[in-house]
C-alpha cells in the first residue's frame, strides 16, 4: 500500500519545471519532510536512449514507437525509483509524468485514448501541478538550437492538450510567466496546502 505523496511537475520545455522541482524538494527538505526528486525518462539506459532519440533529436524513430518507449521507461522508472520510494513515506517529485506523454505525443498527431491504453499501468500522481508559460515565451528561452520539439509550432500544440487536463481538473495551473522567487512560493504553497489536507484527511 502507497504511504508516501507522489507529486508530479508538468510543463513545456524552459517553462522552469526541472528548476521549481528541485526547489520544490529542497524547501520540502527544510520544513521536515523526507523529499526527493526524479525525472521523466528515467536514468536507465532505455531513458539514455530516449534523450538521444526524442529529446536531442540524434536519432528518429516514428512516433508510435516513442509513446510505447516512453511507456516502457515510465513502467520501468515507477518501479525502481518511485514506489519504493512512496513505500518508505517520502513525498516524490517528478519532473514530468504521463501528462507529458500526453501532451506531446497528443500534439504529434496519436490519438489520445491509445496514449492512455499504453500507458495504462502508469500511477497517477496525487498531485499534478502545470506550469504555465506562453509558448512564446518559453521558445526565447531555449538559447541552444532547438529541436523539433521545442519549436513555437510544436510547443503552442502541446500547450492546447495540455490546457484540455487542466480543464478537467486533472492538472492544476501555476502562473509560471513570473518572477522564479513568486513561481517557487506559489508552488510551495499549494503543496504544502495539500499535503497538510492529506496528513487530516
Amino acid at each position: 500500500m502507497k504511504e508516501g505523496i507522489f507529486v508530479c511537475i508538468e510543463g513545456l520545455d524552459g517553462s522552469g519545471k526541472t528548476t521549481h522541482a528541485h526547489r520544490l524538494v529542497r524547501n520540502l527538505q527544510k520544513r521536515g519532510f523526507d523529499a526527493v526528486y526524479t525525472t521523466e525518462p528515467g536514468r536507465g539506459e532505455l531513458g539514455k536512449f530516449i534523450r538521444a532519440s526524442v529529446l536531442q533529436g540524434k536519432k528518429r524513430v516514428p512516433r508510435v514507437v516513442e509513446a510505447v518507449l516512453f511507456a516502457v521507461d515510465r513502467v520501468e522508472h515507477l518501479e525502481k525509483d518511485v514506489k519504493p520510494a512512496l513505500m518508505e513515506g517520502k513525498v516524490v517529485v517528478s519532473d514530468r509524468c504521463v501528462y507529458s506523454s500526453l501532451a506531446y505525443q497528443g500534439a504529434a498527431g496519436l490519438d489520445l485514448e491509445w496514449i492512455e491504453e499504453v500507458n495504462r499501468f502508469a500511477l497517477p500522481p496525487d498531485l499534478a501541478l502545470y506550469i504555465d508559460v506562453p509558448p512564446e515565451v518559453v521558445v526565447k528561452r531555449i538559447r541552444r538550437k532547438k529541436s523539433v520539439m521545442e519549436r513555437l509550432e510544436t510547443q503552442r500544440r502541446v500547450k492546447e492538450v495540455y490546457m484540455k487536463f487542466v480543464d478537467n481538473g486533472k492538472l492544476m495551473p501555476i502562473d509560471g510567466d513570473r518572477k522564479k522567487i513568486e513561481v517557487e512560493k506559489n508552488i510551495l504553497t499549494v503543496v504544502l496546502e495539500f499535503l497538510q489536507n492529506h496528513k487530516t484527511s
